[in-house]
């Protein structure tokens, strides 16, 4: 299993009229978690795309259990359960306070693709072979 830590701080302007972060906020910080987990595996979305495989988001589950309040410091963990196979990755967030209690999960599958086209590929080489030695 591979696991990282993100670290972000609510904005006012991600908060509604009682200082709870809007839910639909919630996705952007799995974007910026899921982005530097792949960067601690020493990739960038970026470096992907200079490969010619993009990575759509295709499906979405979260489950609030806590609201997220303006200024708290957010700790979002992102794991990868399984090896991914094929042309899908799922990712599992879950999201802390600073108190340590559990205000949201979700799960978030995407598919590798390739950027000329859109057709469904295999995950690149290179990834594979680092995210597999987490896996050993």
């Amino acid at each position: 299993m591979f696991t990282s830590e993100t670290k972000i701080r609510v904005r006012y302007v991600e908060t509604d009229q009682m200082g709870v972060v809007y839910h639909s906020n919630f996705f952007p910080y799995f974007e910026v978690a899921r982005a530097e987990s792949i960067r601690q595996l020493g990739f960038t979305y970026a470096d992907m795309e200079k490969m010619g495989v993009i990575m759509p988001v295709v499906d979405v589950h979260a489950r609030y259990l806590r609201p997220a309040l303006y200024d708290d410091l957010l700790t979002i963990k992102t794991s990868l359960k399984e090896l991914p196979l094929h042309h899908k990755i799922e990712f599992h967030h879950e999201v802390f306070n600073e108190k340590e209690e559990l205000l949201c999960v979700a799960n978030i599958i995407l598919y590798f693709m390739e950027k000329e086209g859109m057709k469904r590929t295999a995950m690149p080489e290179a990834l594979k072979k680092t995210i597999e030695r987490h896996f050993q």
